[in-house]
């Protein structure tokens, strides 16, 4: 990238990316202090960004990040606890992401227009539609369709849901969501997961014997890992299938630690497909991948070598795609979206021709949650 005033990562464990990266985000708002992206709509990148900052105010207890959290979210919870912009009828698992700030705005606050959202949230996730098998499809608009992606937006969720509101029951829920996708989409051979799976074997990027889409996306497989140690969390440590979800979480950084890049320590776009031609160290993914191995380890899920891989990896981020200057934190190499449609066929010709660019939020909120996950491990 051949910036000079790049930091290099000798000492990047007292540097703090977290913070610095969470700084960054909220010095761009204006004299509103409003953030323009972040402010536009109630969507699954926002919230995470939110989450991120909010979770670094908590840890480094910096209050202005849990206000500037608060200030977003109350753009769009009303007092009677509805959702602006939010449509239960739309059924879209995305739509649920945003809702994982409410409980800190519950417990802070006491306010029950944060609860009313919250039961809400539930609400559309109970009456979700489902396949036959009982997963829920990933929007209502792709019938019998589960995608990775949306194990991220709704069982963390779910399964804090659950604890709050003490409904044992839904814990039994977020594990079988959890458990089925794996089961339908793993690959034996690798231990990677493809990123959907059309029960209805119909869509142009379906298998016609498994359904499975053609390829492993690192994003994809980064929301799926957080998905699960996000959602452990929560469970009771009696839980049937508690164990279950912590031996498969083990089984899939297993899988990980197979395509990680020798010298970086970081995963490819195409994480099975190493430096094929247009192939690429993807950041998005590969902070997802180091914040769920680092929580993992931190909090016993999994066993070594969980934490040397994350520092590894880590450390191949901040040297490589990470650079500093005056207007804060940068972060590069970034895929700027993918998904599954009649364009977007899941080819690996379709991954790699999704836009790379810098600094957008979907990558910068995993990597802040990965920095702050790298920060607690080291402390």
């Amino acid at each position: 990238m051949g910036s000079n005033n790049k930091k290099k990562c000798g000492d990047e464990m007292t540097q703090q990316w977290s913070k610095k990266t969470a700084a960054t985000i909220v010095g761009q708002a204006g004299e509103d202090q409003l953030h323009e992206e972040i402010s536009k709509r109630w969507a699954y990148v926002p919230g995470m960004m939110l989450m991120a900052i909010a979770r670094t105010g908590e840890h480094y207890q910096i209050d202005e990040y849990y206000d500037f959290m608060k200030r977003h979210m109350d753009l769009f919870i009303q007092e009677d606890g509805t959702i602006k912009g939010y449509r239960i009828e739309e059924y879209n698992l995305d739509q649920i992401n945003q809702g994982k700030n409410l409980f800190q705005l519950m417990e802070q606050t006491g306010e029950k227009r944060y609860e009313q959202a919250a039961h809400l949230l539930a609400a559309q996730l109970i009456g979700h539609p489902r396949t036959t098998d009982g997963g829920f499809w990933h929007k209502k608009v792709y019938p019998f369709q589960m995608w990775l992606d949306g194990l991220y937006m709704s069982s963390p969720f779910l399964a804090q849901y659950a604890q709050v509101f003490e409904r044992p029951e839904l814990f039994d829920e977020v594990a079988h969501q959890l458990l089925l996708i794996e089961r339908k989409t793993r690959d034996p051979r690798s231990g990677l997961l493809y990123h959907g799976w059309d029960e209805a074997k119909e869509q142009v990027w379906a298998n016609p014997q498994t359904g499975c889409s053609a390829n492993f996306w690192s994003r994809a497989l980064g929301w799926y890992a957080m998905a699960i140690v996000d959602s452990l969390e929560f469970f009771p440590v009696d839980h049937p299938q508690r164990g279950t979800l912590v031996g498969i979480f083990q089984r899939i950084c297993n899988a990980l630690y197979g395509v990680q890049e020798e010298q970086s320590g970081l995963w490819f776009q195409v994480m099975d497909q190493g430096f094929r031609e247009g192939n690429y160290l993807e950041t998005s993914g590969s902070s997802m991948f180091i914040y769920a191995l680092a929580k993992g380890s931190r909090l016993q899920y999994l066993e070594n070598p969980a934490r040397r891989n994350a520092l590894r990896a880590y450390n191949g981020l901040i040297n490589r795609y990470v650079e500093e200057d005056q207007a804060g934190v940068h972060l590069h190499n970034i895929c700027h979206g993918a998904g599954l449609s009649l364009e977007r066929d899941g080819s690996y010709g379709y991954y790699i021709r999704e836009k790379r660019v810098s600094d957008i939020h979907i990558g910068v909120a995993p990597f802040i949650l990965a920095s702050l996950e790298i920060e607690r491990l080291e402390q």
